[in-house]
């Protein structure tokens, strides 16, 4: 790659980083259909007339008490089954703060201040609207979150493939999007801290880091040491999703002489499936089960704090993201991607106004204590999400042609030796190895030109 490539914004991947950029994005693909399955199923059993049975699992209690972990199925979905979800978030960041996007501190400017002002933006939006509305600011952290999965089933269903510059913008999008969610979640959701379990829970954490420092293998080491050391998280007050964030970002991610994969990337590729086909899709379905009616619907566009919601999601999520990546570029001088428009940005910018697994779980933690208040504001991010996907969706369909085109450049190996082209344009031996294909099918055609001739000749000879 030149050095003015490197310069460009949302210009070419490197190879590694783009065979990585690919698996990831290819699960998370598969969940995010998954995730779309679960919240279609939970809103048709909440809104059938066996709803109580969704409600009488959801509510259902489960776990040792004497632990302090007698919890309901939604909690335990909540609490426990997005550790995973965020342990592998922690990975993604561990690896894109050594090896990725962000390792860089001048190329991490431009998403690093896209994802703030895509999160100050919504916060905002939602702030105004209930001043001026009177309603309740609690919910301000609820539509500033992205979801990766839920953008790229959308991007599936729709069937428009991003080329990979633009995916890689909107994955560091969602990681740093994580990150900020996380420090939301561990400072502003926070309950009463019972420091005896929280020192059990750090200490935990520092067999885990020494474990791995020293270099023991095993998951029957690592895995009971997490769940002792997310159980004592939960019981210290601070939310448990952290103890995953935690764990995630001690692995290793950087890459040492003999491997091929760090030992990061090689969990995170175990872990991945499971967060993203099971533990997300579960969450989801004991989460996004509402109640939906005309009436129901109309009162998210009435009340502030839905309407806060929605406009943060579908408007301030928009505006946020594009204004700060063109006011970061603009000062940075960084120079676009000739390949690619700004309004491809704003596209993108537009489908990260998806905000559902995170949404969903601070808006829970948000208006704790007030089943009918959360239920309206899962609603609200369901609805904010589904306008902002069909409203992304609309922008992309306007440039399928131009993202297919550089797709096809981007997959294209005429000589079949697993990289594609595009990366080989400086290495000689490819371009033996394209001389000697071409000098092929030239031999092939002046051989087909005789034939032609001569069956032409015989065939006008007279009889």
């Amino acid at each position: 790659m030149s050095a003015s490539t490197e310069r460009k914004f949302l210009g070419r991947l490197s190879l590694p980083e783009r065979r990585y950029l690919a698996d990831a994005l290819r699960t998370e693909t598969v969940g995010g259909v998954l995730l779309l399955v679960a919240a279609v199923a939970a809103l048709v059993w909440a809104n059938t007339p066996i709803r109580d049975s969704y409600e009488s699992v959801r509510d259902f209690h489960i776990g040792p008490a004497s632990l302090g972990l007698d919890l309901s199925i939604q909690h335990w979905a909540a609490d426990g089954l997005l550790a995973i979800f965020f342990f592998v978030a922690g990975i993604e960041l561990k690896r894109e703060l050594v090896a990725g996007e962000l390792r860089d501190p001048k190329a991490a400017m431009l998403p690093v201040v896209a994802a703030i002002c895509g999160m100050a933006a919504p916060a905002l939006v939602y702030v105004l609207v209930n001043v001026i509305g009177n309603g309740s600011t609690d919910g301000w952290a609820v539509p500033t979150a992205t979801d990766i999965a839920f953008a790229l089933a959308v991007l599936a269903v729709i069937g428009t493939s991003l080329p990979s510059a633009l995916r890689a913008f909107l994955l560091t999008l969602a990681v740093v999007d994580d990150l900020f969610a996380i420090l939301i979640i561990a400072v502003f959701f926070t309950n009463d801290l019972n420091f005896f379990a929280l020192g059990g829970a750090a200490a935990g954490l520092l067999v885990f880091w020494f474990l791995l420092r020293k270099g023991v293998r095993g998951w029957y080491v690592y895995v009971p040491l997490a769940l002792v050391i997310w159980g004592l998280m939960y019981n210290s007050g601070v939310h448990a999703t952290i103890a995953g964030v935690a764990m995630g970002l001690m692995l290793r991610c950087s890459t040492r002489e003999g491997e091929q994969h760090s030992p990061g990337e090689h969990i995170e590729h175990l872990v991945r499936p499971l967060s993203a086909g099971f533990a997300v899709p579960l969450f989801a379905l004991f989460s996004a089960g509402v109640s939906i009616s005309s009436r129901a619907i109309g009162d998210v566009f009435t009340q502030p704090i839905t309407l806060g919601v929605v406009l943060g999601l579908v408007v301030g999520k928009a505006i946020g993201i594009f204004g700060g990546t063109w006011l970061a570029a603009r000062f940075t001088r960084a120079e676009l991607n000739p390949e690619l428009a700004w309004p491809d940005v704003f596209a993108v910018a537009s489908l990260a106004g998806i905000g559902f697994t995170v949404s969903l779980l601070i808006g829970e933690l948000a208006f704790a204590g007030d089943a009918v208040l959360t239920d309206e504001v899962k609603a609200a991010v369901l609805i904010g999400s589904l306008i902002a996907a069909v409203f992304a969706s609309v922008l992309l369909k306007l440039r399928v042609r131009k993202y297919q085109a550089l797709c096809a450049e981007e997959e294209r190996d005429e000589d079949q030796d697993g990289i594609p082209d595009i990366y080989e344009q400086d290495d000689p031996a490819y371009h033996l190895r394209m001389a000697e294909i071409y000098e092929k099918k030239a031999a092939e055609h002046r051989k087909r030109a005789e034939l032609a001739g001569a069956s032409r000749d015989g065939a006008d000879r007279p009889a």
